[in-house]
Parts: C-alpha cells; sequence; structure tokens
C-alpha cells in the first residue's frame, strides 16, 4: 500500500477552496438574507436611498392643460378679438369665448376654451391691439404647443421600481408627483477602522512611515452605499483592534489592512476570539487576494458584518468592488452597480489563475489598460474611468472584457 494512502484515524483537515472573484461576489452578496427594514424620509433625506416599494404619481402630470410657448391662449382659428388680460404661471383665467385670445406665459394653466397657443414670434397684434393675427408658417393647429393634461403620467400609475436609487432625478420626478416623503430602506452604518502604526496624517513620507491615503480613498465610496459614521485609526495591537471590532456600533466594520500573516496582522486571531463566521478568507484576484468577509456575533439583535481589505490602495479597492460593495448594496436594497461589457483595446495581461483587477479608460466603448497597476500604486487608479475583470489567462485584443465603472457619490 502507497503511504499516502495510509489512515491513522482523524483525516487531516483540508482547507477550503479559494473563491473565484464572481463566486466571491456573489456570496458577499448573498450574505445578508433580506434588505434593512424600510423607513420614511423627507424628500431632503432621501438621497442616494433606495425605494423600498415602488413611485406611484399622486396626480396627473401635469396636472392641467399648460402652455408650452410664451405667447397667447388661443380659441378657435383667427383673427382673435385680444383680451385685455394674461395668465402666468401659477394663475387662473377665466374661459375664453370663440374667436378670443390672451395672453399666456410658460406653465401657465391654460384657460378653458382655449384650443392651442400661438408662439409670441408667431403672432401680430394691430396698432389699435385690439386684434391678434397669425404669422406662422402653417395655420396654428389644435392642441398646438399644449402640454395636455396626464401627458407624462396619470394619478396612480406605477413611475420608478422598487430597488431604484434615489438620484437628483427621482427626487425631482417624486416631487412633481405629488410626494413629500419616500418609502427608502435603511442603509446600513458603516465604520472604518485603519489599521497600522506605519501611517502619518500629513506631510510626505518620512522616518519610514507612509501617508494615510486609505481614509481620503475610500470614505466617499463607502458614502455612496452606507452611512459612514465615522473612521478610525487602530494602532498594531491585538487587543485594541478586538476592541473596536467588538465595540463598534456599525451594522459593517471595514478593516485595512492585518488580512495576511504577518507579525502584527491580529486581524483573523481577533476574528477567532470574538466567535465571527468566516464566509471568504482569500480570493482568487490580484490585486487584493488576503481579503476576507465575516459575519460577527449579533449586538443589539442587529446582524453584521466585517470586510477585511488588504493594506495596500489599490489592492484595498479591488476588496471594496469585490466584497464590500456587493455586500451594501444588498442591505440597502439596491442591485448595485451592474457591469458593462468593453473590447479590449489592446491585449489585457492576465494571471495565470485568478481574475486580474486592471484600471482602464473607456473611450466609445473600448478599454485601454493604464501603467502603474500594482497593489500599492494609485496613479493608474486616479486616471481610470474603472476596473476591468480580466479573467485568468487574459483577454485578446478585440474581446470583450467586464468593467466596473467607480460609484459617484452624489
Amino acid at each position: 500500500m502507497h503511504p499516502a494512502t495510509l489512515t491513522t484515524g482523524t483525516p487531516p483537515e483540508v482547507d477550503p477552496p479559494v473563491p473565484t472573484w464572481p463566486q466571491a461576489r456573489e456570496i458577499a452578496r448573498t450574505a445578508p438574507p433580506h434588505p434593512l427594514p424600510a423607513v420614511t424620509r423627507p424628500l431632503s433625506d432621501a438621497l442616494g436611498h433606495v425605494l423600498a416599494e415602488p413611485l406611484t404619481a399622486r396626480t396627473d402630470l401635469p396636472a392641467f392643460d399648460t402652455s408650452a410657448m410664451d405667447g397667447w391662449a388661443v380659441a378657435g382659428p383667427g383673427p382673435w378679438q385680444l383680451r385685455d388680460d394674461r395668465v402666468l404661471a401659477g394663475g387662473q383665467a377665466e374661459p375664453l369665448a370663440p374667436g378670443t385670445a390672451l395672453g399666456i406665459a410658460t406653465g401657465a394653466q391654460l384657460p378653458p376654451g382655449a384650443t392651442a397657443v400661438l408662439r409670441r414670434e408667431h403672432g401680430q397684434v394691430d396698432p389699435s391691439g385690439g386684434i391678434l393675427f397669425d404669422r406662422a408658417p402653417t395655420p396654428v393647429a389644435p392642441g398646438r404647443d399644449v402640454r395636455p393634461r396626464g401627458q407624462e403620467c396619470h394619478e396612480g400609475q406605477p413611475l420608478l421600481p422598487t430597488g431604484t436609487t434615489v438620484t437628483p432625478a427621482v427626487l425631482g420626478l417624486a416631487a412633481a408627483a405629488g410626494h413629500d416623503r419616500l418609502a427608502v430602506h435603511r442603509r446600513p452604518t458603516v465604520e472604518l477602522l485603519v489599521l497600522g502604526d506605519e501611517l502619518l496624517d500629513s506631510g510626505p513620507p518620512r522616518g519610514g512611515r507612509v501617508r494615510d491615503a486609505l481614509t481620503p480613498l475610500l470614505t466617499p465610496w463607502l458614502r455612496c452605499d452606507g452611512e459612514l459614521i465615522g473612521s478610525r485609526r487602530i494602532a498594531d495591537d491585538f487587543g485594541l483592534l478586538r476592541a473596536a471590532t467588538s465595540d463598534s456600533p456599525a451594522d459593517v466594520v471595514i478593516t485595512t489592512g492585518g488580512t495576511a500573516a504577518g507579525p502584527v496582522d491580529f486581524l483573523h486571531r481577533a476574528l477567532a476570539d470574538l466567535d465571527a463566521r468566516l464566509l471568504v478568507d482569500s480570493v482568487a484576484v490580484r490585486p487584493g487576494h488576503p481579503m476576507l468577509l465575516a459575519e460577527l456575533p449579533p449586538a443589539d439583535g442587529r446582524r453584521r458584518w466585517l470586510a477585511g481589505l488588504p493594506g495596500n490602495p489599490l489592492a484595498a479597492v479591488a476588496g471594496t468592488a469585490t466584497l464590500v460593495h456587493p455586500l451594501l448594496s444588498s442591505l440597502n436594497g439596491s442591485a448595485g452597480i451592474v457591469p458593462h461589457r468593453a473590447a479590449a483595446a489592446a491585449d489585457l495581461p492576465g494571471h495565470p489563475r485568478s481574475t486580474r483587477l486592471l484600471p482602464v479608460v473607456l473611450r466609445e466603448n473600448t478599454a485601454t489598460a493604464l501603467p502603474f497597476d500594482g497593489p500599492a500604486m494609485l496613479c493608474g487608479l486616479a486616471l481610470s474611468d474603472g476596473l476591468a475583470a480580466v479573467p485568468p489567462g487574459g483577454v485578446p485584443a478585440g474581446s470583450t472584457v467586464e468593467v466596473l465603472e467607480a460609484p459617484r457619490p452624489w
């Protein structure tokens, strides 16, 4: 019998396979069983949230027949007897009799009896001021330059589905449709813990220490998907890290650094000491492979998660795209950023076994890789339009590749 086939009782433990990049994103997306509960927010406080129910119209839009131009509201064919009054936006006018007209401003409600609007540049008033003539290239037809009631939507009509992110345009539509408040999912609270004794808060690197680039880099992106309740610097100390992780009031704790097996990498030990459940422990992706995702013990009945990002800047961004964004998007009820496909302008080099995330620029739906794509580099990222997810082995020129564009803070 070959020695390798001998058994001695308890079989040896086998490390689980490292998930691929798509598998890790799916684990992060499905970690929360459902989005956070729905709350109502005034429009002024709903930006960036996600609709927890469909947005429906509370009125017809427009709510009444409206002038699309400055000019005259006319009744029937011309010429017209011109009334000496006019109607402005926000006002109302007495009904128009056939053969009469009155001045009207853009956005004003058409008076009853009006059949069309004659643009100012198409009308001519006789010297006496009493008769209006039509000088348009073609006679004004019924409905000309009128926005009819309900042209955009009718009362009760669904406008936007559940899961829509509230953008400035959504706020405008909601207000126009008669809403003062919106039902949205509560956004997950997030705390950023930046680990390391080597980090400086100002000035250039000196004395073997480097500038903290992670706090200014990550906080705007975290605010896109969650409520950032703070960021803290944690020294390379097991007790401090364990306490900060355990005591954080956030739904999601983000750490930077400490995910590998160096002499001061205490994150795995802290998670084990807290009885956290590891969901992802390393990912087949470059840069950023020593990232992790864990579910922390609940606090006050709330489920909590921790995403451990590598300490190098581009690797930390890779971890954000891989684990943090899918997790936060799921918690806030959003589908997240959907990658789009672009053609590779030239060969995109790949890793033999892992997905490679490359900073690229997009021009006419083609992706061109940028230099300075090492895990500690930022020049390529600063010039990029997104990260191309290059599968193992690379992508030849002309073939398509998934590109993750950076989230845009509103």
